[in-house]
């Protein structure tokens, strides 16, 4: 699975620019494969790009911004949707990846386990004391 980032390298937005900054530099900081899509020289960047980011989440003018992003033809979000996904550690998530082992996505999903089954994934079900019924 590769991550696509759809980008535009002639923005004259500085905004846009930092916005695209932070999502490539936070996926290769992480080293999650990714691919840059420029739609500032590529037509068919730009129409899959536009094509393939569902209605509701477009803009009222209907054109979406860079930077957008998918999961192969899967959409993840757009830069608002990295951000907060980014700031509840929640970004494999986001991007439809499983966390590394020991990260802190993979700790919270662990936990989040024990609490909705009741034991530890590494707890043997055998070794589990049995309760009788009365």
């Amino acid at each position: 699975m590769v991550i696509k980032v759809f980008l535009a390298s002639l923005s004259g937005s500085t905004a846009i620019k930092k916005k695209q900054q932070d999502v490539v530099g936070f996926l290769e900081a992480l080293k999650i494969e990714h691919a840059q899509l420029d739609i500032a020289c590529s037509e068919d960047n730009r129409m899959w790009m536009r094509e393939n980011v569902p209605g509701e989440k477009k803009p009222t003018n209907g054109i979406p911004l860079p930077p957008q992003i998918f999961n192969e033809e899967s959409y993840c979000g757009d830069y608002e949707t990295f951000f907060d996904a980014k700031e509840d550690n929640q970004v494999y998530a986001f991007l439809g990846l499983p966390p590394p082992p020991g990260s802190k996505e993979a700790l919270q999903a662990e936990k989040a386990l024990v609490l909705q089954n009741g034991t530890h994934p590494d707890q043997d079900l055998e070794d589990t004391p049995v309760i009788p019924s009365l």
